[in-house]
């Protein structure tokens, strides 16, 4: 029987006829199959010796690079789950996270919470400790997550850490690539750009990454490095286009074979624009879940079904309304994932919403047409999507209710041309409340991209008697308010 844990794939990988070839390239760094396969055994050795056994929860909090990757695959050969998060957390942030997540080990540049061992990056130990051949934890990923209660959740993937035919089946699915070149420009701590990159690697895909994403600089490595696949957030797409004409009709993009985008709603007039550009074939949108349930449309289809997510089957995707009825064609209402969308993860620290017959909701509002396409209306009204980050709004509104003169707090979401969605914090509290000392205490609790880009200070109760907030009629007032050009904001 043929191994196909992630080690055994690296290993062949290292010792066969490409193991001199770049295999991971970063600005500044480059790692061979070889030097990958190397340094990941000896990593994951030093795991062991930390303690680490299987189905242990090994923690990353490392910035694009070749360490990440080390990491993570250290973690696969040590029959661990690398659970991946954001490298500038706050304090209060991180510690929330791993009372939550348990980890075994940490692996981190800076300081790490009482009582958990920290592994800095680089420190692969002697070698001594040797790791059985064909480790595999059960679960291959770990995912942080805001929470809808205002506290962080873990999405746990239930795929094991073996390439086997589901692994390689969503490869194929995605286009992604055997033996070529991806380019990420994402960061690793988000649950698509470390998807692709270990699948791309498992693969046999070189992977050429970015420290920090840059619009032209994208441009740059495709061309040089001969990029054939590569993931985008609509803001990155954005942001490319609005390079000038020039500027993108200098580089040479002719190797470029599939731009797959999700994360967020893209805009049909960019969409489209992508399309006119560099033609239907290339592009390929994913409407997904860190959950795992997803949709897929071509660029062919959407020209067809303009701002569809995809061909819905009945036994995957249902449409309820309020009154828990199926809704007819054209009717909106929530969308549900059924098939096994309910036992394909687990979550740390929250409960999946399961309807009775077991189907996933994801908070999302749409409807399904006569054809069975897929549109979705609007995400759920607590969640801001953030270029392509998911920010739950409970738990920006818990941060900015510890502050003392902050008698209560509502969050959402304002349109950004930019970012798709920016967040907004309307606060009660005393006028002439000194917001840039709240945004600094904010800071301190929560990573800098889910706090708030604006404020706006009120003397009126936020919520009813019975607690609940009006969250829709406060978003639609201030976007009434932004089409009116009526001032409402103060910012820092």
């Amino acid at each position: 029987m043929t191994d196909d844990s992630f080690g055994a794939i690296l290993a062949a990988r290292g010792s066969g006829p490409m193991a001199g070839e770049i295999a991971i390239a970063y600005p500044g760094e480059r790692l061979s199959w070889a030097e990958l396969d190397a340094r990941s055994a000896a990593r994951a050795g030093r795991l062991a010796s930390l303690g680490v056994v299987a189905d242990d929860l090994v923690a990353i909090a490392l910035a694009n690079g070749i360490e990440h990757h080390v990491s993570s695959f250290a973690a696969w050969r040590a029959g661990a789950t690398p659970c991946i998060l954001p490298t500038k957390l706050p304090g209060h942030e991180l510690a929330q996270i791993v009372e939550l997540a348990e980890p075994r080990v940490l692996i981190r540049d800076g300081e790490v919470p009482d009582g958990v061992t920290r592994l800095a990056p680089g420190d692969d130990g002697d070698g001594s400790t040797a790791i059985a051949p064909g480790l595999a934890a059960a679960h291959w990923k770990a995912v942080t997550s805001g929470g809808s209660t205002g506290r962080p959740k873990l999405i746990v993937d239930h795929v094991p850490a073996r390439f086997d035919a589901r692994l390689q089946g969503l490869v194929d699915l995605v286009r992604m690539p055997r033996d070529g070149v991806i380019l990420n420009p994402g960061p690793l701590y988000h649950n698509a750009p470390f998807l692709f990159t270990g699948l791309a690697l498992l693969a046999g895909s070189r992977v050429v990454g970015m420290h920090r994403f840059d619009a032209e600089e994208a441009l740059r490595l495709i061309e040089r490095e001969r990029v054939q696949w590569v993931c985008m957030v609509p803001t990155m797409m954005q942001r490319i286009w609005n390079l000038p004409e020039a500027v993108r009709d200098r580089y040479d993009l002719s190797s470029l074979q599939c731009v797959v985008h999700m994360a967020a709603a893209c805009p049909p007039w960019l969409k489209r624009a992508w399309i006119d550009w560099l033609g239907p074939e290339r592009i390929f949108e994913v409407y997904a879940g860190t959950e795992g349930a997803a949709l897929f449309i071509t660029g062919e289809e959407w020209l067809q079904k303009p701002g569809s997510v995809g061909k819905a089957p009945p036994e995957l995707v249902s449409i309820v309304g309020e009154d828990g009825a199926p809704c007819a064609p054209g009717e909106v209402g929530e969308i549900f994932f059924g098939g096994d969308a309910g036992t394909r993860f687990h979550y740390i620290g929250a409960d999946a919403k399961l309807d009775g017959a077991g189907r996933l909701s994801l908070g999302d509002l749409g409807y399904i047409d006569a054809d069975g396409y897929l549109f979705l209306s609007d995400r759920r009204t607590d969640m801001i999507i953030r270029g392509g980050a998911n920010i739950y709004a409970a738990e920006v509104e818990a941060a900015l209710s510890e502050h003392p003169a902050i008698a209560d707090a509502v969050v959402v979401g304002l349109p950004c041309d930019d970012l798709g969605q920016r967040v907004h914090a309307i606060v009660q509290g005393e006028e002439g409340l000194p917001l840039d000392a709240v945004d600094a205490f904010v800071q301190t609790r929560l990573a800098r991209y889910k706090c708030p880009e604006s404020y706006e200070i009120v003397g009126e109760a936020l919520r009813s008697d019975a607690g609940k907030v009006r969250r829709s009629s406060l978003r639609d007032e201030r976007l009434q308010w932004l089409q009116e050009g009526k001032p409402f904001r103060q910012s820092r």
